[in-house]
């Protein structure tokens, strides 16, 4: 068992707190606003009840709840102090994240190793230089207690030993790590996410289809596939010579970038900002956000089994490749 401590309340830090409580960690949890670390152990011990009720996690869980698992904490200081593990959750703004990695150089036991949830920034450059060989980026996709997966990122002077370590207590929780050779802004998963974005909101923004239209392309069309091949198996069973002909055939043209999408503009000034707001590119007005969360949950649970189950469809993997 470590000592984790998570630093941020929100979205994912509440989350990541549940995933190593689950993971036999004892942890502690902190945020700068008092009003997201209240609000931290309902949202545990909903994510936990949707858990034990699908089966993911054994019936005691839910009598003896998160509390005596996830200390919340009121100071940084209290939070990290002899914690084997720091995980930053903050908001992804330099200014904001160099700050922070200067008092946690201060607060944290010299042989503690700090891993930072960014999704795309480089915080290396931020982090002091005598904590350099103990940072790295583990990067978790939302919500953690059920994507299993995670990026874990190298920074130029971490030492190889910690990218073992965090990669073994993953593992070692069920999830499935995958270690970078080096920083990759946007990983894998959030790299081909980013592509998807550009493409899909590009076709609202000319009126091509709507947004109805998208998903149902994705979800009866690529969704059923990719579970169980992946992109690089689909394209062996697809036939590589035909994968060639397509990308030399020069019949697909990438959306250059730009500063944003005129239909994410025009929501977002009428304050359509989605399952928060209850109204976003669909209409989610007349049931709550936890409601709708709960459903979400619940949905790929069901999903995740029925995977595990059925498995994908792998090939050895080759030298070189």
């Amino acid at each position: 068992m470590s000592e984790v401590a998570v630093i941020g309340a929100g979205t994912m830090g509440h989350a990541l707190a549940l995933v190593f409580a689950l993971g036999g960690h004892a942890v502690r949890l902190t945020d700068a606003d008092p009003q997201a670390l209240a609000r931290a152990p309902g949202l545990m011990e909903a994510a936990l009840a949707t858990l034990v009720e699908a089966g993911e996690v054994e019936p005691a869980w839910g009598a003896r709840g998160i509390g005596q698992h996830v200390r919340c904490c009121a100071s940084l200081g209290e939070c990290v102090a002899g914690a084997d593990l720091v995980i930053e959750a903050v908001v992804e703004r330099e200014d904001v994240k160099r700050r922070l990695f200067a008092e946690l150089d201060a607060l944290m036991a010299p042989d503690a190793i700090l891993a930072s949830n960014t999704s795309s920034l480089d915080i290396f450059p931020l982090v002091p230089p005598a904590r350099a060989a103990r940072t790295l980026i583990a990067h978790w996709y939302t919500p953690p207690y059920l994507c299993d997966l995670v990026d874990l990122c190298p920074g130029p002077a971490t030492d190889p030993a910690a990218i073992e370590t965090v990669r073994a207590l993953v593992a070692a929780m069920g999830k499935v790590p995958v270690v970078f050779k080096q920083m990759v802004q946007g990983y894998v998963a959030n790299r081909i996410q980013a592509a998807i974005a550009m493409e899909v909101f590009r076709m609202l923004d000319e009126g091509w289809v709507s947004a109805k239209d998208i998903d149902d392309s994705v979800i009866h069309g690529l969704a059923l596939r990719m579970p169980i091949l992946g992109v690089m198996v689909k394209a062996d069973f697809t036939g590589l010579a035909v994968q060639q002909q397509v990308m030399a055939n020069g019949s697909y043209i990438p959306p250059t970038h730009t500063d944003g999408s005129a239909t994410l503009a025009r929501l977002l000034a009428a304050g359509q900002n989605g399952v928060m707001s209850g109204q976003g590119l669909f209409d989610w007005s007349g049931r709550s956000t936890e409601e709708l969360f709960r459903e979400r949950d619940r949905k790929m649970l069901k999903l995740k089994q029925a995977l595990r189950a059925i498995g994908p469809i792998e090939g050895r993997v080759k030298e070189g490749s």
